[in-house]
């Protein structure tokens, strides 16, 4: 009787198990729909700028500047980078601002699967799903969707969007400053201007541009660019 009264809930975990790893499996070859994020910006009256493009459409100096902004070490880890969180709790622990450690893999899957928020249910739904890209996309895959699905400008989502928002020419056509100051405003797309850039945003910019040279000369990207 009790094998009986647990069927029905198996089988509705196994549905759900399947589900979630048939989204990761499809996504790994069909560009993603619209996200959570856009579709609530969307709602609010911000519009939706939204163009995918491969990852051999954009300019690799972009896969260098938000490595370099972002993740330094996306292509040495594995989902997470574990120095940054310790880093990021122990500035949290002081107070303050609240900081992140979220590598672009962790970026990518929340802004595919997930709702926007900081909760402890979402964190955890997001290290499943780490795991989960990182095992059946690959570093190459996780880095063009997270190209793509950022938001870089109000209702602009994805490189294609952003580098005809701000610069009137495609992705693939970014000089190494324009990619430094796109990765430049990421952390706050909201906020910061990327074509008429304040100082703050100008001097992040040559930071990014710097570490560019670094990220390329070391090999950063070699998990992305040929």
């Amino acid at each position: 009787m009790i094998r009986k009264r647990q069927r029905p809930v198996l089988t509705v975990f196994l549905a759900l198990v399947a589900l979630l790893l048939g989204s990761i499996i499809v996504h790994r070859l069909v560009p993603p729909p619209l996200t959570f994020l856009m579709v609530t910006r969307s709602l609010e009256g911000e519009g939706l700028s939204y163009r995918w493009r491969g990852l051999d459409d954009i300019s690799p100096r972009l896969v260098e500047a938000v490595i370099a902004s972002e993740d330094s070490t996306f292509c040495a880890h594995h989902g997470f980078d574990m120095k940054a969180i310790e880093k990021a709790l122990k500035a949290n622990e002081r107070g303050g601002r609240i900081r992140g450690g979220s590598t672009i893999s962790q970026q990518t899957a929340k802004n595919v699967y997930l709702w926007p928020g900081r909760d402890w249910i979402r964190k955890g739904l997001e290290a499943g799903y780490t795991v989960l890209i990182e095992t059946l996309w690959g570093k190459r895959r996780i880095m063009e969707v997270y190209l793509n699905v950022a938001e870089w400008a109000p209702g602009v989502y994805g490189a294609e969007a952003a580098a005809q928002h701000w610069f009137g020419k495609s992705a693939a056509d970014l000089s190494p400053r324009e990619a430094a100051r796109l990765a430049a405003i990421l952390p706050s797309p909201r906020r910061y201007n990327a074509s008429a850039p304040g100082p703050y945003v100008r001097r992040r910019a040559s930071r990014v541009q710097a570490a560019m040279g670094t990220v390329r000369n070391d090999g950063l990207a070699g998990c992305v660019l040929d």
